[in-house]
């Protein structure tokens, strides 16, 4: 295992940032659940607000999401 050493102000920069997707998440599987995934993804598409890199990441995110037992339990 490699260890990498970052600033403190940056550490903390991306624990903000990890919990922000983290209640970003919860948000999205909370307002989405009977949508299908296609269905909500080209609405995010159309907008033109996001990149392709964030809306990669946001499908592969959902997609894990619904795989999950959280997803399972609601």
């Amino acid at each position: 295992m490699s260890t990498v050493t970052i600033s403190k102000n940056e550490y903390e920069s991306l624990l903000s940032q990890a919990d922000a997707y983290k209640r970003l998440a919860s948000n999205f599987a909370s307002q989405i659940i009977e949508k299908p995934l296609p269905e909500v993804m080209k609405s995010f598409r159309s907008t033109g607000k996001y990149s392709d890199r964030f809306l990669l990441d946001l499908e592969d995110g959902l997609k894990d999401l619904r795989r999950s037992k959280i997803w399972k339990s609601e």
